[in-house]
Protein backbone atom coordinates (compact mmCIF):
# COMPACT_ATOMS: atom_id res chain seq x y z
CA UNK A 1 0.00 0.00 0.00
CA UNK A 2 1.24 3.48 -0.89
CA UNK A 3 0.08 6.69 0.81
CA UNK A 4 -0.25 9.90 -1.19
CA UNK A 5 -2.14 13.16 -1.54
CA UNK A 6 -5.61 12.82 -3.06
CA UNK A 7 -6.84 16.36 -2.38
CA UNK A 8 -5.29 19.80 -1.85
CA UNK A 9 -6.59 23.10 -0.59
CA UNK A 10 -5.24 26.49 0.42
CA UNK A 11 -6.36 29.73 2.00
CA UNK A 12 -4.69 33.12 2.38
CA UNK A 13 -6.09 36.28 4.01
CA UNK A 14 -7.33 39.05 1.74
CA UNK A 15 -5.10 41.80 3.12
CA UNK A 16 -1.91 42.32 1.10
CA UNK A 17 1.06 44.14 2.65
CA UNK A 18 3.68 45.14 0.09
CA UNK A 19 7.30 46.07 0.57
CA UNK A 20 6.30 49.66 -0.20
CA UNK A 21 3.88 49.54 2.74
CA UNK A 22 6.72 48.45 5.03
CA UNK A 23 8.92 51.28 3.75
CA UNK A 24 6.56 53.69 5.52
CA UNK A 25 7.23 52.26 8.98
CA UNK A 26 10.67 50.60 8.75
CA UNK A 27 14.16 51.71 7.76
CA UNK A 28 14.14 49.52 4.64
CA UNK A 29 13.08 49.62 1.00
CA UNK A 30 11.54 47.46 -1.68
CA UNK A 31 14.79 46.84 -3.58
CA UNK A 32 16.65 45.70 -0.45
CA UNK A 33 13.88 43.24 0.49
CA UNK A 34 13.42 41.88 -3.04
CA UNK A 35 17.10 41.35 -3.82
CA UNK A 36 17.92 39.68 -0.49
CA UNK A 37 14.78 37.62 0.09
CA UNK A 38 12.72 37.46 -3.12
CA UNK A 39 9.66 38.75 -1.26
CA UNK A 40 7.46 41.44 -2.81
CA UNK A 41 4.32 41.14 -0.70
CA UNK A 42 2.71 39.01 1.99
CA UNK A 43 -0.81 38.26 3.25
CA UNK A 44 -1.70 39.40 6.75
CA UNK A 45 -4.72 38.18 8.70
CA UNK A 46 -6.88 40.70 10.53
CA UNK A 47 -7.41 40.67 14.30
CA UNK A 48 -10.71 38.83 13.83
CA UNK A 49 -9.10 35.98 11.84
CA UNK A 50 -7.38 33.31 13.92
CA UNK A 51 -5.05 30.49 12.95
CA UNK A 52 -7.95 28.05 13.25
CA UNK A 53 -9.99 30.13 10.79
CA UNK A 54 -7.22 29.95 8.19
CA UNK A 55 -6.86 26.20 8.80
CA UNK A 56 -10.60 25.59 8.51
CA UNK A 57 -10.89 27.37 5.17
CA UNK A 58 -7.95 25.46 3.67
CA UNK A 59 -9.33 22.18 5.05
CA UNK A 60 -12.76 22.73 3.49
CA UNK A 61 -11.11 23.22 0.10
CA UNK A 62 -8.96 20.08 0.46
CA UNK A 63 -11.90 17.89 1.51
CA UNK A 64 -13.94 19.09 -1.47
CA UNK A 65 -10.97 18.55 -3.78
CA UNK A 66 -10.57 14.99 -2.49
CA UNK A 67 -14.28 14.33 -3.05
CA UNK A 68 -14.82 12.95 0.44
CA UNK A 69 -16.90 14.05 3.43
CA UNK A 70 -15.56 15.28 6.77
CA UNK A 71 -16.96 12.31 8.68
CA UNK A 72 -14.73 9.98 6.63
CA UNK A 73 -11.57 11.53 8.08
CA UNK A 74 -9.89 9.36 10.72
CA UNK A 75 -7.15 11.74 11.85
CA UNK A 76 -6.43 15.46 11.66
CA UNK A 77 -2.81 16.65 11.89
CA UNK A 78 -2.23 20.40 12.04
CA UNK A 79 1.33 21.68 11.68
CA UNK A 80 1.62 25.09 13.35
CA UNK A 81 3.64 27.14 15.82
CA UNK A 82 0.97 29.82 16.12
CA UNK A 83 -2.09 28.08 17.62
CA UNK A 84 -4.99 30.21 18.80
CA UNK A 85 -4.14 29.16 22.36
CA UNK A 86 -2.15 26.55 24.26
CA UNK A 87 -5.10 24.16 24.10
CA UNK A 88 -7.38 22.93 22.71
CA UNK A 89 -5.27 22.26 19.64
CA UNK A 90 -6.08 23.84 16.29
CA UNK A 91 -6.74 20.28 15.08
CA UNK A 92 -9.48 19.86 17.69
CA UNK A 93 -10.96 23.25 16.88
CA UNK A 94 -11.30 22.51 13.18
CA UNK A 95 -12.49 18.97 13.89
CA UNK A 96 -15.54 20.51 15.54
CA UNK A 97 -16.13 23.06 12.77
CA UNK A 98 -15.69 20.54 9.99
CA UNK A 99 -17.99 18.02 11.63
CA UNK A 100 -15.21 15.42 11.44
CA UNK A 101 -16.84 13.47 14.24
CA UNK A 102 -14.80 10.29 13.68
CA UNK A 103 -11.37 11.94 13.64
CA UNK A 104 -8.64 11.93 16.23
CA UNK A 105 -6.84 15.27 16.26
CA UNK A 106 -3.50 16.73 17.26
CA UNK A 107 -1.11 19.55 16.41
CA UNK A 108 2.48 19.05 15.24
CA UNK A 109 5.12 21.64 16.20
CA UNK A 110 8.18 21.58 13.95
CA UNK A 111 8.10 25.19 12.70
CA UNK A 112 8.71 25.54 8.95
CA UNK A 113 9.35 21.79 8.61
CA UNK A 114 5.95 21.03 10.13
CA UNK A 115 4.06 20.21 6.93
CA UNK A 116 6.59 17.53 5.98
CA UNK A 117 6.64 16.15 9.55
CA UNK A 118 2.85 15.85 9.41
CA UNK A 119 2.89 14.29 5.93
CA UNK A 120 5.41 11.68 7.06
CA UNK A 121 3.27 10.91 10.11
CA UNK A 122 0.17 10.54 7.95
CA UNK A 123 2.02 8.17 5.62
CA UNK A 124 2.70 5.78 8.51
CA UNK A 125 -0.91 5.71 9.67
CA UNK A 126 -2.26 5.14 6.15
CA UNK A 127 0.21 2.42 5.25
CA UNK A 128 -0.38 0.62 8.56
CA UNK A 129 -4.12 0.75 7.72
CA UNK A 130 -4.90 2.61 10.95
CA UNK A 131 -6.89 5.24 9.03
CA UNK A 132 -8.33 5.51 5.52
CA UNK A 133 -8.25 9.31 5.21
CA UNK A 134 -6.03 11.77 7.08
CA UNK A 135 -6.28 15.55 6.89
CA UNK A 136 -2.91 17.31 7.05
CA UNK A 137 -2.92 21.08 7.53
CA UNK A 138 0.00 23.52 7.56
CA UNK A 139 -1.07 26.89 8.94
CA UNK A 140 0.43 30.00 10.50
CA UNK A 141 -0.61 33.41 11.68
CA UNK A 142 2.95 34.65 12.02
CA UNK A 143 1.85 38.27 12.05
CA UNK A 144 0.86 37.87 15.70
CA UNK A 145 4.40 36.86 16.75
CA UNK A 146 6.28 39.26 14.47
CA UNK A 147 7.96 42.35 15.92
CA UNK A 148 6.83 44.90 13.35
CA UNK A 149 9.56 47.30 14.50
CA UNK A 150 12.36 44.81 13.78
CA UNK A 151 13.36 45.33 10.15
CA UNK A 152 15.35 42.08 10.11
CA UNK A 153 12.28 39.90 10.67
CA UNK A 154 9.23 42.08 9.93
CA UNK A 155 9.90 41.95 6.18
CA UNK A 156 9.98 38.15 6.07
CA UNK A 157 6.76 36.68 7.37
CA UNK A 158 3.18 36.23 6.24
CA UNK A 159 0.00 34.33 7.11
CA UNK A 160 -1.69 31.47 5.28
CA UNK A 161 -2.80 27.84 5.28
CA UNK A 162 -2.58 24.73 3.14
CA UNK A 163 -4.32 21.38 3.55
CA UNK A 164 -3.92 17.93 2.06
CA UNK A 165 -6.01 14.78 2.29
CA UNK A 166 -3.72 11.76 2.50
CA UNK A 167 -4.99 8.30 1.59
CA UNK A 168 -4.07 5.17 -0.34
CA UNK A 169 -2.97 5.77 -3.92
CA UNK A 170 -2.12 3.44 -6.80
CA UNK A 171 1.02 1.29 -6.77
CA UNK A 172 4.20 3.24 -7.42
CA UNK A 173 2.67 6.63 -6.67
CA UNK A 174 2.46 8.70 -3.50
CA UNK A 175 5.08 9.53 -0.87
CA UNK A 176 8.05 7.40 -1.95
CA UNK A 177 10.50 8.43 0.77
CA UNK A 178 11.03 10.99 3.51
CA UNK A 179 13.65 12.27 5.93
CA UNK A 180 13.07 14.08 9.21
CA UNK A 181 15.75 15.59 11.40
CA UNK A 182 16.48 17.97 14.25
CA UNK A 183 19.41 19.69 15.93
CA UNK A 184 18.31 21.15 19.24
CA UNK A 185 21.68 22.81 19.74
CA UNK A 186 20.68 25.29 17.03
CA UNK A 187 17.46 26.31 18.76
CA UNK A 188 19.12 29.49 20.02
CA UNK A 189 19.37 30.78 16.45
CA UNK A 190 15.60 30.91 15.81
CA UNK A 191 13.09 31.03 18.64
CA UNK A 192 10.08 32.73 20.23
CA UNK A 193 11.43 35.14 22.83
CA UNK A 194 9.94 36.16 26.18
CA UNK A 195 8.08 39.00 24.46
CA UNK A 196 6.41 36.36 22.27
CA UNK A 197 8.03 37.61 19.07
CA UNK A 198 10.39 35.87 16.66
CA UNK A 199 14.12 36.21 17.28
CA UNK A 200 16.45 35.04 14.52
CA UNK A 201 20.19 34.96 13.89
CA UNK A 202 19.87 35.31 10.15
CA UNK A 203 23.48 34.48 9.33
CA UNK A 204 23.49 31.19 11.27
CA UNK A 205 20.06 30.13 10.00
CA UNK A 206 21.13 30.87 6.42
CA UNK A 207 24.26 28.72 6.72
CA UNK A 208 22.30 25.85 8.27
CA UNK A 209 19.52 26.03 5.69
CA UNK A 210 21.79 26.11 2.63
CA UNK A 211 23.69 23.06 3.85
CA UNK A 212 20.79 21.02 5.20
CA UNK A 213 18.23 21.57 2.44
CA UNK A 214 20.67 20.37 -0.20
CA UNK A 215 21.77 17.35 1.83
CA UNK A 216 18.20 16.32 2.66
CA UNK A 217 17.01 16.66 -0.94
CA UNK A 218 19.81 14.38 -2.14
CA UNK A 219 19.17 11.94 0.72
CA UNK A 220 15.46 11.41 0.00
CA UNK A 221 16.15 10.86 -3.68
CA UNK A 222 18.68 8.17 -2.73
CA UNK A 223 16.13 6.56 -0.41
CA UNK A 224 13.57 6.52 -3.24
CA UNK A 225 16.11 4.97 -5.63
CA UNK A 226 15.99 8.02 -7.86
CA UNK A 227 18.55 10.43 -9.28
CA UNK A 228 18.67 14.19 -9.71
CA UNK A 229 17.75 13.72 -13.36
CA UNK A 230 14.42 12.16 -12.33
CA UNK A 231 13.18 15.31 -10.58
CA UNK A 232 10.40 17.22 -12.34
CA UNK A 233 9.83 19.86 -9.65
CA UNK A 234 11.60 21.01 -6.48
CA UNK A 235 9.37 22.69 -3.91
CA UNK A 236 11.54 24.08 -1.12
CA UNK A 237 10.37 25.95 1.96
CA UNK A 238 9.72 29.48 0.72
CA UNK A 239 11.96 31.32 3.18
CA UNK A 240 14.57 33.11 1.11
CA UNK A 241 15.21 33.04 -2.63
CA UNK A 242 18.96 32.60 -2.12
CA UNK A 243 18.45 29.51 0.05
CA UNK A 244 15.94 28.14 -2.46
CA UNK A 245 18.36 28.67 -5.35
CA UNK A 246 21.12 26.93 -3.40
CA UNK A 247 18.97 23.83 -3.03
CA UNK A 248 18.19 23.91 -6.76
CA UNK A 249 21.89 24.13 -7.60
CA UNK A 250 22.66 21.21 -5.27
CA UNK A 251 20.29 19.07 -7.35
CA UNK A 252 21.69 20.55 -10.59
CA UNK A 253 18.19 21.46 -11.76
CA UNK A 254 17.29 24.08 -14.37
CA UNK A 255 15.59 27.19 -13.03
CA UNK A 256 12.17 26.20 -14.42
CA UNK A 257 12.11 23.18 -12.09
CA UNK A 258 12.23 25.35 -8.96
CA UNK A 259 8.89 26.33 -7.42
CA UNK A 260 9.00 30.02 -6.52
CA UNK A 261 6.02 31.60 -4.80
CA UNK A 262 7.85 33.50 -2.07
CA UNK A 263 7.22 36.80 -3.89
CA UNK A 264 3.47 36.47 -3.21
CA UNK A 265 3.35 35.16 0.34
CA UNK A 266 6.69 35.66 2.09
CA UNK A 267 7.68 33.04 4.65
CA UNK A 268 4.52 31.34 5.93
CA UNK A 269 6.38 28.68 7.93
CA UNK A 270 4.32 25.47 8.19
CA UNK A 271 2.04 26.62 5.34
CA UNK A 272 4.83 27.48 2.92
CA UNK A 273 5.51 24.20 1.09
CA UNK A 274 1.84 23.22 0.84
CA UNK A 275 0.86 26.65 -0.48
CA UNK A 276 3.50 26.39 -3.21
CA UNK A 277 2.34 22.85 -4.05
CA UNK A 278 -1.28 23.99 -4.34
CA UNK A 279 -0.30 26.93 -6.55
CA UNK A 280 1.77 24.72 -8.86
CA UNK A 281 -1.17 22.35 -9.22
CA UNK A 282 -3.56 25.25 -9.93
CA UNK A 283 -1.16 26.57 -12.56
CA UNK A 284 -1.08 23.20 -14.33
CA UNK A 285 2.63 22.71 -13.62
CA UNK A 286 2.15 19.25 -12.06
CA UNK A 287 0.95 16.20 -13.97
CA UNK A 288 0.44 12.56 -13.03
CA UNK A 289 3.65 10.61 -12.37
CA UNK A 290 5.78 13.74 -11.95
CA UNK A 291 8.54 13.34 -9.36
CA UNK A 292 8.33 16.16 -6.81
CA UNK A 293 10.86 16.87 -4.06
CA UNK A 294 9.63 18.75 -0.99
CA UNK A 295 12.28 20.08 1.38
CA UNK A 296 12.25 22.47 4.31
CA UNK A 297 13.94 23.65 7.49
CA UNK A 298 12.73 25.48 10.54
CA UNK A 299 13.13 26.53 14.14
CA UNK A 300 14.20 23.77 16.48
CA UNK A 301 16.30 23.51 14.44
CA UNK A 302 14.39 21.01 12.32
CA UNK A 303 14.44 19.78 8.74
CA UNK A 304 12.42 17.50 6.54
CA UNK A 305 12.21 16.30 2.97
CA UNK A 306 10.01 13.99 0.93
CA UNK A 307 9.77 12.59 -2.58
CA UNK A 308 6.31 12.28 -4.09
CA UNK A 309 5.32 10.60 -7.33
CA UNK A 310 2.20 12.56 -8.13
CA UNK A 311 -1.15 10.98 -8.83
CA UNK A 312 -3.97 9.01 -7.27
Amino acid sequence: MNAGIIGLGKYVPEKVVTNFDLEKTLDTNDEWIRTRTGIEERRIAGPEENTSDLAYNAAINAIENANITADQIGLILVATVTPDRGFPSVACQIQERLGAVNAAAMDVSAACSGFIYALATAKQFIESKSYQYILVVGVEKLSKITDWNDRNTAVLFGDGACAAVVSEVSEGRGILSFELGADGTGGKHLFLNDEHTITMNGREVFKFAVRQMGESAVSVLDKAGLSKQDVDLLIPHQANIRIMEASRERLELPEEKLSKHIHKYGNTSSASIGLALADELEDGKIKDDDIIVLVGFGGGLTWGAAVIKWGK
